[in-house]
């Protein structure tokens, strides 16, 4: 699936000073990157894998990925996320905030190739630990939103997403060049008589303002089903 590069300006917004505390304290954190392996590492080769039912913050919506719209969503969700990262490290139960995650698919019937990218459709996803909650979430979207007046905060809710058996692979380098990735997921899934039963998901592993575009780590996935 081909984005354009800009995608990676918008990707910048994650590393950057408005969103990643320079604090730093000894209070031993939760990493979910270190507590769950197999979500967050893959290699050149795809595997499969099976996940349960995961809690995120989601936003969704329609655009090209450079498209203010996009970059909205993500200015949206972020201080949320770290509000409530905030109100657990108050009750010593601290947290990293894992990486950004999103979900891409269009149409029925179409493919990304022959779609324009403002008709793609995504929701941008972060992970969170298994003791936050909605009263949790609720109470700090409120709070956000008497301190942030971002148009698109309502927008960002608390879900379950459970993907079940997935086959992902480890992509290495620009966004633009995933079809060599991707087409090693459905060799694995035509060799185990599966189908697709999600849509195209990527984890960004590493971030664009201190790693070569061609460096670049992004963990692919698609969700399958036995035939």
């Amino acid at each position: 699936m081909k984005k354009t590069t800009k995608l990676i300006a918008v990707l910048l917004i994650l590393n950057s000073s408005i969103y990643q505390s320079k604090a730093q304290d000894t209070m031993k954190k939760l990493n979910l990157t270190k507590e769950y392996p197999a979500y967050y590492q893959a290699g050149l080769e795809p595997v499969t894998i099976t996940l349960d039912a995961i809690n995120y913050l989601t936003i969704k919506g329609q655009s090209a990925p450079e498209d203010q719209k996009f970059i909205g969503a993500i200015e949206a969700i972020y201080p949320i996320a770290y509000g409530i990262k905030a109100y657990y490290k108050a009750q010593e139960k601290d947290f990293v905030v894992p990486k950004m995650e999103c979900i891409w698919w269009v149409a029925d019937g179409n493919n990304f190739e022959e779609t324009p990218k403002e008709e793609w459709f995504w929701k941008i996803i972060i992970r969170m630990p298994e003791f936050v909650d909605t009263k949790t979430f609720m109470a700090t979207k409120g709070a956000v939103s008497v301190k942030k007046k971002l148009k698109r905060l309502n927008d960002v809710n608390f879900e379950e997403i459970n993907e079940g058996k997935c086959i992902q692979v480890l992509h290495l380098g620009s966004y633009d060049d995933e079809a060599a990735s991707i087409e090693k997921i459905f060799k694995l899934m035509g060799e185990n008589d599966f189908r697709l039963n999600g849509y195209h998901h990527e984890i960004y592993i590493s971030g664009p303002t201190k790693t070569a575009v061609e460096n670049l780590k992004t963990i692919i996935r698609y969700p399958v089903i036995k035939n």
